[in-house]
């Protein structure tokens, strides 16, 4: 069998997406590393297609590897303005230099090219104004903030 390449996927922008975290409410240490949950106390997003506010309670379970990569497991509920509910999850990696990575854990400001950070949201919705969401594969480029972590989603067509 021959392989080809198949065409590279083109990219849509989303939306823009801030949530507020606080300090980890759980830490230690457990057999696949050191786990932190961060509870999201709000946000929000907006794009042209897609906008509103992130609802407290959601939860950031991280763990972070032996070798400084911190994975991300992130359960959020978003409200369009339209007031329609979606739930998102999303997986996430995020590793850099050990001192960058001490840095952001310690809240401190860090340009976004000294680490990598990408995730893969998907979305849940009974809305049939937003069901497409329920379709789509999205990805997204983020960054860590004091006091938020910032992403930028892009629909993958």
């Amino acid at each position: 069998m021959s392989f080809e390449h198949l065409p590279q996927p083109k990219m849509e922008f989303l939306c823009d997406l801030y949530v507020d975290i606080g300090a980890p409410f759980f830490a230690g240490e457990t057999p696949v590393g050191n786990r932190r949950i961060i509870q999201v106390s709000g946000g929000a997003f907006h794009g042209p297609e897609f906008k509103g506010r992130v609802i407290p309670g959601g939860d950031d379970w991280i763990t972070e590897r032996n070798d400084g990569t911190v994975i991300q497991d992130v359960r959020i509920v978003l409200e369009t303005d339209d007031e329609q509910l979606v739930l998102m999850t999303y997986k996430g990696i995020r590793h850099g230099p050990k001192e960058v990575i001490e840095r952001l854990n310690n809240n401190e400001p860090v340009d976004q090219s000294e680490y990598y950070f990408r995730s893969s949201p998907v979305f849940e919705t009974s809305s049939e104004k937003y069901d497409w969401l329920n379709k789509t594969v999205i990805i997204s480029t983020g960054k860590r903030v004091p006091g938020k972590a910032v992403y930028t989603l892009y629909k993958v067509l």
